[in-house]
């Protein structure tokens, strides 16, 4: 292989190292930054391959997907000047990539979680010394979280970053007023549930009066209405007895006894006390037409 072979070999490589130095790839979980001899010069890159100057220009990425940190436990004093010793954790994500760059050092994770845990820290402080324990302790959590958030969020922005939620993980009372504490809240939970009971028993009274209320006018409604039933089969019964009286009266006299006989003889246990001599038997003994 001649000079001139290992020339163009050279050169194609050296091409091939220029052209990789040149380039570079941003994933959709990246953040970049170019800048030229230390200053920025863009930070504006969507996914993608892009170009750079070697030598002139480099590029740092950053992770732009939500972080988590966890803190240590730290005191804060409640309105009674109680401490309380809280472990939280926040979530976080860089929304200003040149701005984060600045404010952290160069980027530095562990600088900007220090920082946004101190401003966190101020944040959780100033809501809880306006609550008491029982407050604290007692109330539903998101409610003063959510305080902290739109507290510190304010404060983070100077970062480059976005808080996204603040959450704590546990609250340790000191052993002197954990007892009370608990004591109390559960007073207020008896109170409450005996409040829920009573309301309840009301509701319950109330319902049955109105349901026997209502039983009651439904009865009377069906009496009177069988009432009034009665009342017209009776008369349409006596019409009918009228009206066969008038056509045959010894006939329906005989069918009246019948009637009595049905009701009055054979049956266990009745003891009918009657003279035969009498007008009831007159059918049973006469046998004429």
């Amino acid at each position: 292989m001649g000079n001139r072979s290992y020339l163009a070999v050279f050169a194609l490589g050296a091409l091939v190292l220029l052209l990789s130095m040149a380039a570079f790839t941003v994933r959709e979980t990246d953040l970049a930054v170019k800048f030229r001899f230390g200053e920025i010069v863009r930070a504006d890159y969507q996914p993608g391959l892009h170009f750079l100057v070697p030598f002139i220009n480099n590029v740092r990425k950053f992770d732009r997907r939500i972080l988590t940190e966890d803190y240590p436990a730290e005191q804060f004093l409640t309105s009674e000047g109680k401490i309380l010793r809280i472990n939280f954790f926040v979530k976080w994500r860089i929304a200003d990539v040149s701005r984060y760059y600045i404010s952290t050092a160069g980027g530095t994770e562990e600088v900007a979680n220090r920082r946004l845990g101190e401003i966190v820290k101020d944040g959780i402080k100033g809501v809880i010394a306006r609550r008491t324990i029982q407050q604290v302790v007692a109330a539903d959590r998101s409610e003063f979280l959510g305080e902290v958030v739109k507290i510190a969020g304010s404060n983070v922005s100077e970062l480059g970053i976005i808080l996204i939620d603040v959450r704590v993980k546990s609250i340790d009372l000191p052993e002197e007023v954990s007892e009370s504490v608990f004591n109390r809240m559960r007073q207020d939970f008896a109170r409450q549930a005996a409040q829920l009971r009573a309301e309840g028993s009301a509701v319950s009274e109330q319902t049955r009066a109105e349901a026997e209320r209502q039983r009651t006018e439904i009865l009377a409604g069906a009496y009177r209405t069988a009432e009034i039933v009665r009342g017209e089969g009776d008369a349409a019964a006596a019409d009918i007895y009228a009206r066969a009286y008038g056509r045959n009266p010894e006939f329906y006299s005989f069918y009246r006894g019948l009637q009595a006989y049905r009701r009055s003889l054979g049956k266990q246990g009745d003891i009918l006390v009657i003279t035969p001599q009498g007008e009831f038997f007159k059918y049973l003994k006469d046998a004429g037409p």
